[in-house]
């Protein structure tokens, strides 16, 4: 015999509460924002002023927080 628990459904946006809705929303601006400000930067920098390719900072930073932050901590040179 197998224990089977039921699968939590997924909630939708439209199911938070207004708070949750709030706080997605704020994460998002500022994730959006991050990614926006290194890319543009990584755009407008020399690729000698920048620790490795370009083409892999630029796929690094789409991910989420860890991206854009590890760009600004360890892709540029000063």
């Amino acid at each position: 015999m197998s224990s089977t628990t039921p699968a939590r459904a997924k909630k939708k946006f439209a199911d938070l509460s207004p708070w949750q809705r709030a706080l997605v929303l704020v994460l998002a601006s500022v994730q959006l924002s991050l990614a926006a400000t290194a890319w543009a930067d990584l755009a407008t920098r020399p690729a000698e002023k920048v620790n490795g390719n370009k083409l892999k900072w630029a796929l690094i930073i789409a991910v989420n927080f860890i991206g854009p932050i590890s760009y600004f901590r360890k892709g540029r040179r000063n």
